[in-house]
């Protein structure tokens, strides 16, 4: 885990007065290495270039170690794949869905260049980490709709249960096929020439879904932080969103950045998976659709991976009037 502490952004300070944290309390932020953190890479460094500190960033590498934080109630934004902010709200935990910063990042790579349509898959070994998490779900889901059984026509192996595990495993061809994330598929495409990105899952995803992305990403906020403080919150949102669009407006000075808070190794690889990590932060109150279209999707696959049923309209932090 990576620990940052940054001051506040001045004008937000002074706009909202952020009445829920007394003036020695930090404002907690939690995120996780890779994507999500390449959005924001912009706010942190210029959080970082202020001098009071009033805002920590905790940089994870797995979801499980931000939802055990959520779990204790010890950070006040939080990322997290969708569905798993799905599963916390259906349980009870005062997190709202704030917005979506990363859509899908989720692909079909290998050293196995046959591959190039859907029907090419049958027969083959692929790897997925997580057993009934968003991405073997996902694949599977992916797999029906183009007319393959994931039980007879291929065969899915989880001999790797992590996605530093699978990237290894593919990196060293021990894996000829494997679902993964970006930036470790950008990672791995680097080690070993060999390896190649096959499928592009937000793209199969939105042949299916009239060119719907996956809405993968949540950014969420604690609901009692948000009541008591929307300005700041709004003002925040708006901050990501234009650390987001710097990004992808400037992929070599974001690249730079990116290397300098640890988030990736070097500076190549982090322009190769810039374009391929799909950031575009939008505020969930103007994705409804696109959030209850997903949810639905995953409900109908697996109720269990979103904790049992839909989350009412409550899960979706309203905008600011």
């Amino acid at each position: 885990m990576k620990r940052y502490l940054f001051g506040i952004l001045i004008i937000l300070l002074v706009l909202t007065g952020c009445n829920s944290k007394s003036s020695n309390k930090k404002i907690t932020i939690a995120t996780l290495k890779g994507p999500s953190a390449m959005g924001m890479i912009k706010m942190i460094d210029s959080l970082a270039n202020t001098k009071n500190a009033q805002i920590e960033i905790l940089i994870f590498n797995e979801p499980i170690q931000v939802r055990k934080l959520m779990l204790e109630n010890k950070v006040d934004f939080a990322i997290l794949p969708t569905t798993m902010g799905a599963i916390l709200y259906n349980k009870g935990l005062p997190y709202k869905l704030a917005a979506i910063p990363v859509w899908g990042t989720l692909y079909l790579f290998g050293t196995d260049s046959t591959i190039l349509t859907w029907n090419d898959l049958k027969g083959k070994r692929i790897h997925l980490m997580g057993k009934g998490m968003t991405p073997d779900v996902l694949f599977k889901y992916l797999l029906i709709r183009n007319n393959i059984d994931p039980d007879k026509d291929v065969i899915l192996d989880y001999s790797f249960p992590t996605h530093i595990d699978l990237a290894n495993a593919v990196a060293a061809e021990r894996a000829t096929l494997g679902v993964i994330s970006e930036p470790m598929v950008s990672l791995v495409m680097q080690k070993n020439n060999n390896v190649y990105s096959l499928f592009d899952l937000n793209a199969e995803w939105q042949k299916i879904h009239s060119n719907i992305p996956i809405a993968q990403t949540a950014f969420l906020v604690n609901s009692e932080f948000a009541q008591k403080n929307p300005q700041f919150v709004d003002q925040l949102l708006n901050e990501y969103q234009k650390s987001t669009e710097w990004v992808n407006t400037n992929p070599d000075l974001a690249a730079d950045l990116i290397v300098k808070y640890s988030i990736l190794p070097n500076i190549s690889v982090a322009k190769e998976s810039i374009p391929r990590s799909n950031l575009n932060f939008v505020k969930a109150a103007e994705l409804r659709t696109e959030i209850n279209h997903y949810l639905d999707v995953f409900y109908a696959l697996n109720p269990d991976i979103i904790g049992g049923k839909i989350p009412d309209d409550d899960f979706i932090l309203r905008n600011k009037k």
